[in-house]
């Protein structure tokens, strides 16, 4: 019982490790007053640049990966759940750290990390999802949840479980939830957008000139 217990706790935990704020307190920034003023990727990106936005997310994945890895290792077989929640546990760390204040990300890259673990195909249709609606809109934002969404059509393939699809569930509804700033700025048009991923729109203006 208490591996139950233990294992959801050491993956919130880890989960809370942003790797943004961590990169950032060694060059003396904090990148939650700068930009959007989110500690995830994008806005690293954004007012960092890209080594710092690369090394914040190695961080960000690598935690949710570790946090699946150490749930697989340990768990007791009967309870299959256990990994699955370990990922959840370090999304939601990730999301609310416990040692920044409980200000995070958003948690797609530590959801990512999990699923590397757990569930690789997924990965490689949540990154095409992900790629396609980020080069039809430039909106980073739309293109994660649409992208996570992806999770609940796989889990209705032949052989998913009951259990996989459950998790498929909660994590597209929690990430839409810690994305719902964005679908907010987007509706009142007031969202960022990168341009220079907007792939099928500069191909077709080009073609119409």
């Amino acid at each position: 019982m208490w591996i139950s217990v233990a294992l959801p706790l050491l993956a919130y935990l880890l989960g809370s490790i942003s790797g943004s704020l961590v990169i950032g307190r060694l060059r003396g920034v904090d990148i939650r007053t700068l930009g959007s003023g989110n500690a995830g990727g994008t806005n690293a990106l954004r007012t960092q640049g890209w080594a710092f936005a690369l090394a914040t997310a190695l961080i960000d994945v690598g935690k949710g990966a570790l946090a699946a890895w150490l749930a697989l290792r340990f768990a007791p077989v009967a309870q299959l759940w256990l990994p699955y929640a370990a990922v959840m546990a370090a999304v939601v760390g990730h999301v609310w750290p416990l040692w920044h204040g409980f200000r995070g990300g958003k948690g797609a890259a530590t959801l990512i990390g999990g699923l590397l673990v757990l569930w690789p195909f997924a990965v490689l249709m949540l990154i095409a999802a992900w790629l396609l609606v980020l080069s039809l809109s430039g909106y980073v934002g739309l293109s994660t949840v649409i992208a996570t969404w992806t999770l609940p059509v796989l889990a209705l393939l032949p052989r998913a479980d009951a259990l996989r699809m459950t998790f498929a569930l909660i994590a597209a509804l929690f990430l839409l939830y810690t994305h719902r700033s964005n679908l907010l700025r987007l509706q009142a048009g007031t969202e960022s957008r990168f341009e220079r991923a907007r792939l099928w729109h500069r191909w077709i203006s080009r073609t119409n000139t």
